[in-house]
């Protein structure tokens, strides 16, 4: 791994904070939920940015994954899902 300035420490540091929040958040959520795929997806996408050391991207993804899991918690899409 090649020495990170601080922006990019903290930029990761961060991004490994929500990643880990969105994951406590799926767990138990039903995966069916039409939209899910795409928090998967980017959650999944944030992972690899991470290992990818691209922490501009990383963020980018774990916003949008935490954006659409959001949205679909305020449509009450998981209320029926029991």
């Amino acid at each position: 791994m090649t020495e990170l300035d601080k922006t990019q420490e903290n930029l990761k540091e961060e991004t490994e904070k929500w990643l880990e929040r969105l994951n406590d958040e799926l767990e138990g959520l039903d995966r069916d939920v039409n939209q899910m795929e795409n928090v998967l997806a980017y959650r999944d996408d944030t992972t690899h940015f991470l290992e990818e050391e691209d922490f501009i991207r990383a963020w980018e993804a774990v916003i949008y994954a935490w954006g659409i899991l959001e949205t679909l918690q305020r449509l009450g899409k998981f209320e029926d899902a029991d």
